[in-house]
């Protein structure tokens, strides 16, 4: 790869979903590039932002006491707009505009396959992984991902105290429209009966022997956790099996938008700390057209282009886990 012209302006922006662990990473980016005596402009409102041309200046006060915060000061949004080539091309010439030289894109899949984007059209760019589905491929796992799962665990340990106080069976949904890892692991760390996830396909027959297994075992409740993807969903579950003798009264809890929110925690905070440095180092080396991930202790480069093509798969040995440790 040839290197890249010296950087003296670098911008910075957050796209789609928001996770905890966005602002310590736009912290790091910052900080970092200051280090390197680059300019630090960021961008507002994710792809749309940039298309518009939504430039702030930032320096290192400006980042300074956001570690604790969850979302992200530059916020964020989900853009079909950027799909177009003009538009695209129209972000391209806002890039080049406000004379920036480089860009890192904090963000899920759909952030990364932009990144790729313009990468493929000529600018510097470094990708960092941000998404509670933890479905990128080329990283162990995502910023916000460990949050996320200390909140589901959370509600979950508080859902269990009054569920065994009303005999009951809760049925909590996580995040995963197509991704069960939320699901599986809070299912795990939370001792769940049963776990439902997008992969593996389930029948309400399944869903509702387990509940009547925990209780003919002398369990004071039940908590079965769906991924928002599974089949059939939560709600369908609770009307079917409310008409069979399982021993427990049925009770949904759809956890929501709680998951994304929240201080990050201190995994978070170090890894988006570490992501957001190497991007920024990356570039200063000359290197464009990568993410920066979690490979075991390293952080790594991963091509954009094999990044876009390609999806993290779920550990399915944590399914069969899930199954025997619910036992």
């Amino acid at each position: 790869m040839d290197a890249l012209p010296k950087i003296r302006t670098l911008a910075v922006m957050t796209a789609g979903g928001d996770a905890p662990g966005m602002n310590p990473c736009i912290r790091a980016v910052v900080r970092t590039a200051l280090h390197y005596e680059m300019k630090v402009l960021g961008v507002m409102g994710g792809f749309d932002g940039l298309i518009r041309g939504n430039f702030i200046p930032l320096g290192a006060r400006d980042v300074g006491g956001i570690l604790q915060r969850g979302g992200t000061i530059l916020q964020t949004a989900r853009s079909k707009t950027f799909l177009e080539p003009a538009a695209q091309q129209e972000a391209l010439r806002q890039l080049n505009a406000a004379g920036v030289d480089a860009l890192v894109i904090i963000g899920g899949g759909g952030s990364q396959r932009g990144a790729l984007a313009l990468h493929q059209r000529g600018v510097p760019v470094v990708g960092v992984p941000a998404s509670i589905d933890n479905d990128i491929y080329g990283t162990d796992i995502c910023i916000g991902v460990d949050t996320a799962l200390n909140t589901i665990v959370d509600a979950i340990d508080k859902l269990r105290d009054t569920a065994s106080s009303h005999n009951r069976a809760f049925l909590v949904e996580t995040m995963g429209h197509e991704s069960g890892y939320l699901a599986l692991q809070a299912g795990i760390i939370s001792g769940a009966e049963l776990v439902l996830i997008p992969e593996i396909e389930t029948s309400v027959e399944a869903v509702a022997q387990a509940i009547q297994d925990a209780y003919r075992r002398g369990k004071t409740h039940a908590i079965i956790v769906a991924a928002e993807g599974a089949r059939p969903s939560v709600t369908e579950l609770a009307s079917q099996i409310d008409e069979m003798e399982v021993g427990f009264t049925m009770r949904v809890t759809i956890l929501g938008h709680i998951q994304r929110g929240g201080k990050p925690s201190a995994f978070d905070r170090l890894l988006a700390s570490r992501l957001g440095t190497k991007a920024v180092e990356f570039l200063h080396q000359g290197r464009s057209g990568v993410m920066v991930g979690l490979s075991g202790r390293e952080v790594v480069a991963v091509d954009l282009a094999e990044v876009a093509a390609r999806k993290r798969d779920l550990p399915l040995e944590y399914y069969q886990m899930a199954i025997t440790l619910a036992r």
